[in-house]
């Protein structure tokens, strides 16, 4: 059987509206741990602010931290269905050169999937090199 984005996806996802600043998305990353929020407006998804985002967009361009998300933002939100294969979304993944995937479905956002997801899934069976490599990479990854 083969397995689908909806098998591993995480259900709780947090997101900020548009109209927020950006140290308002970096202490909500920081209070969850997270590397990245999903950014709403008026109930849909319409981009996505990372860690690397405030990094790149915002500090080394000495831009206040009050700047509104929706200036900083990545606006090309790459999104993928929960009845897509896992291999369809590491093919994207790859594709893209991106590390989340928030999934929607029927237009609303209903879950978000990450690279750290696909790797955990792949080190659960498989050949045991592949077991080994997997391991190695979660538990370097998350030390």
């Amino acid at each position: 059987m083969t397995a689908l984005v909806q098998d591993i996806m995480k259900n709780v996802i947090l997101s900020i509206d548009a109209s927020m600043t950006v140290i308002d998305a970096a202490k909500m990353m920081d209070d969850a741990s997270i590397g990245a929020v999903v950014v709403i407006q008026e109930n849909i998804a319409i981009g996505i602010i990372t860690e690397r985002d405030i990094v790149r967009r915002v500090v080394a361009k000495g831009k206040p931290s009050q700047i509104n998300v929706r200036e900083v933002m990545s606006h090309n939100l790459v999104v993928i269905n929960p009845s897509n294969t896992i291999l369809e979304l590491a093919q994207l993944m790859k594709e893209r050169r991106i590390h989340r995937v928030p999934v929607i479905k029927d237009d609303r956002l209903i879950g978000m999937v990450t690279s750290f997801d696909l790797v955990r899934y792949c080190s659960i069976g498989g050949e045991p090199e592949i077991n080994k490599i997997t391991d190695q990479i979660l538990l370097t990854s998350h030390t």
